[in-house]
């Protein structure tokens, strides 16, 4: 990729737009921008450069990424990248974004970063990049550019939604007492920090557990350091609304004795978001994990209440149904787009 001026040649107005063009993305002086882009791409998922770069930091260094900006009158309108997918790695599979902002859509900018991006895979003699879109209305473009350059819709997951504070948790006492008259314990992660090992028990109980989500692709383990980097440590982690299904009187080699945990990061703007639910096989069918989840909104109304979100991939059958029992309520659904590409990757969709 050059650093040359690209003009557009779009529309057909009076005046013509400001040359754009693209180039590397410069850490750490691009936040700003790139947050600003973002934000006004998708404004009901907020992000801020400081967020964004921690994010970066995290990521495995050791998996390729690129990325590019399109910078316009000396400031960056486009934001994209390509990289391995570390939650489901194949050295021949990708993972790719690219956002332009409102403001300058029309010129020709998002075709270009996407053709750059494209070719930088294609030398790496990728065979399939995967991306995700909403089916909300900011982001009807997005997935007509998608379907133009034959990318195909492979996998749908539901997003949820809840006001805790408009939440009758009462009803659920009874759950509660019966998951603790199974000898199980409800503790937050913050409470857990006296444990020197729950780290690492948390991360083979995620391992464990994300194994049996129906996500529609073979998921792989990250490395203990990485986990920790990108949950426990991530500044939206709340660990005293993050909660730990514990019985006392198991001692797993590798998750102690805990059999479940839900966690809860808290987005810039004040809502948060489940990261995962999930409770062992052997532990399944005495409403843990609701409890979880119930016990995470307790939590979350002695600070007066808030919005959660959560997504459930769509064969998730069992775990929509307990959301909608909680009180959430259906929002948006969002789409896993994949490009399959020939084995000497021309980039031709197959």
């Amino acid at each position: 990729m050059t650093d040359s001026t690209i003009s557009s040649t779009e529309g057909s107005a009076p005046a013509s737009p400001p040359a754009f063009h693209l180039r590397e993305f410069r850490s750490p002086g691009d936040y700003v921008d790139a947050a600003w882009v973002l934000t006004a791409a998708s404004p009901e998922w907020p992000v801020t450069p400081e967020l964004l770069q921690t994010w970066d930091e995290a990521e495995d260094k050791n998996l390729f990424r690129t990325d590019i900006v399109a910078e316009q009158d000396g400031r960056v309108v486009g934001v994209g990248r390509v990289g391995h997918d570390d939650f489901a790695f194949e050295e021949w599979r990708y993972w790719g974004n690219l956002t332009v902002h409102p403001e300058a859509r029309g010129q020709g900018v998002g075709g270009a970063m996407y053709r750059e991006l494209l070719g930088r895979v294609q030398a790496r003699e990728a065979r399939e990049i995967r991306t995700m879109l909403s089916d909300g209305a900011h982001h009807k473009a997005g997935r007509a550019f998608l379907a133009a350059q034959g990318w195909k819709e492979t996998w749908q997951r539901y997003e949820s939604r809840i006001q805790t504070g408009d939440t009758d948790l009462s009803r659920f006492g009874p759950l509660m007492d019966g998951v603790a008259a199974h000898g199980i314990e409800l503790h937050s992660v913050a409470l857990l920090a006296a444990d020197p090992e729950r780290n690492r028990k948390l991360w083979e109980l995620d391992w464990l557990l994300f194994q049996d989500v129906p996500m529609g692709t073979v998921l792989t383990k990250r490395s203990f350091e990485a986990w920790v980097k990108q949950e426990l440590e991530d500044p939206t982690f709340s660990a005293d609304l993050s909660f730990v299904a514990v019985r006392p009187d198991l001692n797993d080699p590798l998750t102690g004795s805990y059999v479940g945990y839900s966690t809860l990061m808290q987005n810039p703007s004040g809502f948060y978001v489940i990261g995962m639910t999930g409770v062992r096989r052997e532990d399944r069918g005495r409403g843990v994990a609701k409890a979880l989840k119930v016990a995470a909104m307790q939590a979350l109304n002695t600070r007066g209440g808030g919005e959660i979100r959560t997504f459930n991939d769509a064969p998730n059958a069992a775990m929509l149904g307990m959301n909608q029992a909680l009180g959430f309520v259906r929002g948006p659904t969002h789409l896993r787009y994949e490009l399959q590409l020939t084995e000497e990757g021309t980039g031709e969709a197959k």
